[in-house]
C-alpha cells in the first residue's frame, strides 16, 4: 500500500500502481468524469499513469491552469492525427500548449494549405474526438526512437531526438498518430467537445531565420460548445481592442520598413500620451527619493561582459559595432543596469549615502526574431521605466516593500483592478544558467519571500522564472477581457554589485558590498501602452488622454468664439482642439466619437451669446449646457480624482 496526501492534507491509502483517475473515482464518479491530469509531487502526470510510491496528489480539471494546458497539448496531437490522415506525408515539428490553446509547426511538403482548409481539419478532429481514443505513454530507447522517425522520414523529430538522452524518451500514441512527447495527456479524446482552428502562420524551425519556414496552425478546444461560443465573442472584442488597430485609428504610433522592423515611431498624440505617463511616474519617483540619471544608447562590449549580459544574450542581441580603433567594439544597450552600476562607482560611497535610487527612462535594444515581433508588445527597441536601488542589507526589506507600494499605486491609478504576484525563483535542476554563488542566491530569494509576506501580498512561486542574475517578483495584471499580462517587476541582485566590485564604507569603517534592487513598474513604455490601449479600448483616463476636448462650431461664424474658448481652457491646463472643417455638426460629433475624444463642446449662436458650451461626453451623449468655468471645474475635478 502507498500513502496519498491530498490538497487538504488528508492521507488515504491505496494499492501501489493505482492511477490518479482511479483515485478520483474512489472519491466520486463526478470528479472522475472531469479529471484531465494530476499533479504528483509537484509534477503534472497523465491521470492514467500508475503511482508506485507515497505521493502528494492534486487532481486537475478544466478549472486548473495545468488541466487546461493538458487538454490543449492533447488537442495539438489530435490536430496532428487529423492532418496526417488528410495530408499524408506531412512532417511534424513541435506542438505545445500555449496560454490560450495550442499550435503545431508542420512541413506540408507538396500539399498546399490555406485558411479554407481549417474547417475540414476541425471536422476531422471532432470525428476522432468522438471515438474517445486513449493516449498511451511508452518509454522508448533512443535507437528505437531514431528507427521509428527514420522510417517516417521526419528530420524534425530526428533532430529533437538527437538532443535527448537515452532513457528519457517517451512516445504517446492516440488513434493512428504516434508522437515524440513528454506529455502529459488527457485520458482520452472524448473530453474534447468543441474545436476551433484560429489561424495559419509561418514559423522558422526552432526559431532560426536561416532554417526552413514551417506552417504553424493555431487552435483552441473546450469541454463544452458554450465555452467555445463565449471565447469567440471574447476574441471578437479583442480584435476591436487590438492596440495595433486602435493605435493607427487614434494616430498614436506607426512602423516603417525603412526604419526597421520592431522599431516603433511615436506620433504626436502617442508621444503626448507617453509623456503624460512618464511625468506621472517621475512625480511618484521624486516623492519616493529617486534621482534621475541619463545613460548612452551604446556601451563598450567590455561593460556587458562584466555584467554577464554579453555571455548570456550576445548571440541574440544586435551584433557589436566596430570603431576605427582596432579591437574596439560597442553594443547597442541591451540593459540599463550596467550603466547605473558605473554611475554608482563614479565616486566613493558611505553607508550614510544609502539607499541610493537611480531612475531612468532608458531605451534598450534586443534583436527579437522577426516572427515574434508583435505591435508594441514585442519590439526591438523599447524604453524601460528603469530604476536601480543600492542599499544595505538592513534596508533591503523596507526598500523592496516601498517598490511594491509604487507598483500597486500605478495599477490603482490606471484602473487595473485585478492582478496576481509571482515570485520567480531559480530552476533547482538547472543552476548552470544563473550567475553568482549559492549563498547570494539563497539570501536574495529569502529576502523576496520575506518582503512579500511582510507586505501582505499573496503570491505564487514559480521555479525557473528568475532572471539570470537574481530572483524577482513579477506582477501579472488581468485586463478588461480577462487576459493576463506581465507588467511590473522587482528583482533582488547580489551578483552585479559583486561583478562590478561596488562598495560602500560601513559604520565600522570597513568596505561592504551594497545590494541592488532592479525595478520597472511599467516594464516597458511600449508594452505598457499596448496593454493600456487594449484594457481601456482606447478610452483613456481623462488625465492621460492626449486631447481632452474638441470644440465643434456649427458654422464658420463661430470660429472666433471657438478660439476664445480654446485659449481659456488651455489656461486651465485642459488640452483640446477645434474642428474647423466645414462639415455638419452631426458628422463632426460622429468623427469625434470615433477618435474617442472625451468631451465634445458644441457651440453656436446661443452659446456665444450666453458665454457657454453645450457638452457631450464620449459614449454617454448630451450632458447639457455649462459655463466655461463650470466645465473647466468638472474636468479638473475628475482629473484630480484619478490622480489621488
Amino acid at each position: 500500500m502507498i500513502n496519498i496526501t491530498l490538497p487538504d492534507n488528508s492521507v488515504r491509502q491505496y494499492p501501489e500502481g493505482i492511477t490518479s483517475l482511479e483515485i478520483a473515482r474512489s472519491i466520486s464518479e463526478g470528479l472522475a468524469r472531469n479529471i484531465l491530469s494530476a499533479e504528483v509531487n509537484g509534477e503534472v502526470w497523465d491521470a492514467t499513469r500508475p503511482i508506485t510510491s507515497d505521493a502528494r496528489l492534486k487532481l486537475l480539471t478544466w478549472d486548473n491552469t495545468e488541466g487546461k494546458a493538458t487538454m490543449w497539448h492533447s488537442s495539438a496531437h489530435l490536430m496532428a492525427e487529423a492532418i496526417e490522415q488528410l495530408y499524408p506525408g506531412v512532417k511534424f515539428g513541435i506542438g505545445p500548449d500555449i496560454e490560450n490553446g495550442f499550435y503545431y509547426d508542420m512541413d506540408f511538403g507538396d500539399h498546399v494549405i490555406s485558411a479554407e482548409d481549417l474547417e475540414k481539419i476541425e471536422n476531422r478532429m471532432l470525428e476522432l474526438a468522438r471515438e474517445k481514443q486513449s493516449f498511451t505513454r511508452k518509454e522508448v530507447s533512443k535507437s528505437k526512437a531514431i528507427e521509428y522517425f527514420t522510417e517516417k522520414n521526419d528530420e524534425y523529430k530526428l533532430e529533437l531526438i538527437r538532443d535527448l538522452e537515452d532513457g528519457q524518451i517517451t512516445f504517446y500514441e492516440s488513434g493512428t498518430f504516434t508522437d515524440l512527447c513528454r506529455g502529459p495527456h488527457i485520458p482520452d479524446t472524448g473530453f474534447i467537445k468543441a474545436v476551433k482552428l484560429l489561424n495559419i502562420a509561418g514559423a522558422y524551425w526552432r526559431g532560426d531565420e536561416k532554417r526552413k519556414q514551417l506552417t504553424r496552425i493555431y487552435g483552441i478546444t473546450f469541454p463544452k460548445q458554450k465555452d467555445l461560443a463565449d471565447y469567440l465573442v471574447l476574441l471578437e472584442e479583442a480584435k476591436k481592442r487590438d492596440h495595433r488597430k486602435l493605435g493607427k485609428e487614434l494616430e498614436l504610433f506607426t512602423f516603417s520598413q525603412k526604419v526597421g522592423q520592431g522599431l516603433p515611431l511615436w506620433l504626436p498624440k502617442g508621444a503626448l500620451l507617453r509623456d503624460r505617463l512618464e511625468r506621472f511616474l517621475r512625480n511618484v519617483q521624486q516623492k519616493a527619493g529617486y534621482q534621475p540619471v541619463i545613460t548612452p544608447h551604446i556601451g563598450n562590449v567590455d561593460l556587458y561582459k562584466t555584467s554577464g549580459h554579453f555571455q548570456k544574450y550576445g548571440k541574440d542581441s544586435f551584433q557589436p559595432i566596430s570603431t576605427p580603433v582596432e579591437g574596439e567594439q560597442f553594443m547597442l544597450k541591451p540593459m540599463n543596469c550596467p550603466h547605473h552600476c558605473e554611475i554608482y562607482s563614479s565616486k566613493p560611497r558611505s553607508y550614510k549615502d544609502l539607499p541610493i535610487r537611480f531612475a531612468e527612462f532608458g531605451t534598450v535594444y534586443r534583436y527579437e526574431q522577426s516572427g515574434e515581433l508583435h505591435g508594441l508588445t514585442r519590439v526591438r527597441g523599447f524604453t524601460q521605466d528603469d530604476a536601480h536601488i543600492f542599499c544595505t542589507p538592513d534596508q533591503l526589506k523596507s526598500e523592496f516593500i516601498a517598490v511594491i507600494d509604487i507598483v500597486l499605486h500605478i495599477f490603482k491609478t490606471l484602473n487595473f483592478k485585478e492582478y496576481t504576484a509571482q515570485i520567480s525563483l531559480r530552476d533547482p535542476d538547472n543552476t548552470e544558467k544563473y550567475i553568482g554563488s549559492e549563498e547570494n542566491w539563497n539570501k536574495a530569494e529569502n529576502a523576496i519571500m520575506e518582503s512579500v509576506k511582510s507586505a501582505g501580498i499573496e503570491a505564487v512561486v514559480e521555479y525557473g522564472e528568475a532572471a539570470f542574475y537574481g530572483p524577482k517578483l513579477d506582477f501579472m495584471v488581468k485586463d478588461a477581457l480577462g487576459r493576463k499580462w506581465q507588467l511590473g517587476t522587482i528583482q533582488v541582485d547580489y551578483n552585479l554589485p559583486e561583478r562590478f566590485e561596488l562598495e560602500y564604507i560601513g559604520s565600522d569603517n570597513q568596505k561592504h558590498r551594497p545590494i541592488m534592487i532592479h525595478r520597472a513598474p511599467f516594464g516597458s513604455m511600449e508594452r505598457f501602452v499596448a496593454v493600456l490601449i487594449e484594457h481601456s479600448a482606447g478610452n483613456f483616463p481623462l488625465w492621460l488622454t492626449p486631447e481632452q476636448f474638441i470644440i465643434l462650431p456649427i458654422s464658420e461664424k463661430y470660429l472666433d468664439y471657438s478660439k476664445k474658448l480654446l485659449n481659456i481652457l488651455n489656461n486651465y491646463e485642459i488640452r483640446g482642439l477645434i474642428d474647423e472643417r466645414s462639415e455638419k455638426a452631426g458628422r463632426k460629433i460622429r468623427d469625434a466619437e470615433v477618435k474617442k475624444i472625451p468631451f465634445m463642446l458644441v457651440v453656436g449662436e446661443k452659446e456665444e451669446a450666453e458665454n457657454t458650451v453645450s457638452v457631450r461626453r464620449h459614449g454617454q451623449g448630451d450632458l447639457g449646457t455649462f459655463s466655461i468655468e463650470a466645465f473647466a471645474e468638472m474636468v479638473n475635478n475628475e482629473v484630480k480624482t484619478f490622480m489621488q
